[in-house]
């Protein structure tokens, strides 16, 4: 078998080499985002290999003129990809999964530091103003977190929060037994209203598009906090930008926004970045920013590289995708 590798970085070239040597696949790469200029660098292969790279209906009408007939994904989300267009044309979208604990992880530092108002206070200590007007916060450990989702990140989150005496809610169309001893599971609704800081570990899927609105951010605490290690689209960037103006949401702390395509992972120095939102939040001494970083970690992205030929070999063996 033969597939070829798009978006190849550096850091990944040795776990493809080491992983491709044991499944026994055969890979080509370019640097370089799947575009029409570049398609027939997959020519002979059996599926392309890619990260979070958008995927419209062209490319996939010329990568299966190719003969392309599965895309890999070597992400966990797939809304880069028109999927329903590539089903229609027959062809497969596989996706990966990696250590949770990688995203879990990111997701505790970044409820602490907006809790501890770390920008803030940092913004404050490069003109040397140690004082402490402002810069008082609260315990975790006395306040409730709300997990909206609880898979397989959400769950290792709920783990690491028990470590910190919080009260833990969650909301979960399919609840999870094995959680009942340490969250609550509850509506919603309930869940906006009663939680301090709400971390979202949801997929990015039609209906759960702007699930945190402006009526979900006017049912939240006064100070409340916000925290997103999953996906863009699960917030309404205009309207978190009003909440956090109107003083009602205390912090947003955003390793994922909406539009973050073409600007997150490129190296944007010195030029005018056009995306209005991010720039407003990127002024807000409340707003953390990290560009979609959670999951990066020596063991995620072995796991990713591992995981997305694992699932080729599996897929060509027994001709069955996870979709």
């Amino acid at each position: 078998m033969k597939i070829f590798v798009y978006r190849l970085r550096d850091d990944e070239r040795v776990y493809f080499d080491r992983y491709s040597e044991k499944y026994g696949i055969e890979f080509g790469s370019s640097p370089d985002n799947p575009s029409l200029d570049n398609v027939e660098l997959a020519k002979g292969c059996q599926a392309i290999n890619i990260a979070t790279t958008p995927v419209d209906r062209a490319l996939i009408d010329r990568f299966y003129e190719l003969g392309i007939r599965c895309i890999m994904t070597r992400t966990i989300g797939r809304d880069h990809i028109d999927c329903a267009y590539a089903k229609e044309k027959g062809m497969d979208v596989l996706s990966i999964t990696y250590s949770p604990d990688t995203v879990a992880e990111f997701a505790v530092m970044m409820i602490l530091m907006g809790l501890r108002k770390v920008k803030y206070i940092r913004l404050r200590n490069m003109v040397q103003d140690y004082s402490l007007n402002g810069t008082i916060s609260r315990e975790l450990g006395n306040l409730t977190v709300g997990i909206v989702g609880t898979g397989r990140i959400g769950a290792s989150l709920a783990r690491m929060l028990t470590g910190f005496g919080c009260r833990i809610l969650a909301y979960d169309p399919f609840p999870k037994a094995e959680l009942t001893d340490i969250v609550e599971y509850t509506d919603l609704d309930t869940l906006l209203r009663e939680s301090d800081i709400l971390s979202l570990h949801a997929p990015a899927v039609e209906s759960s598009y702007h699930m945190i609105d402006g009526p979900a951010f006017a049912k939240m605490k006064a100070g409340a906090g916000l925290v997103n290690c999953a996906r863009g689209p699960l917030v309404d960037t205009d309207a978190l930008i009003d909440a956090i103006e109107s003083g009602h949401l205390g912090f947003a702390c955003l390793d994922s926004i909406e539009n973050e395509y073409g600007i997150y992972y490129h190296d944007r120095m010195g030029e005018v970045v056009g995306n209005r939102q991010l720039a407003i939040l990127n002024s807000f001494p409340n707003v953390i920013n990290t560009p979609h970083v959670a999951f990066y970690t020596e063991e995620a992205v072995s796991d990713m590289v591992e995981n997305s030929f694992i699932g080729l070999s599996d897929f060509f063996t027994t001709n069955r995708s996870n979709t």
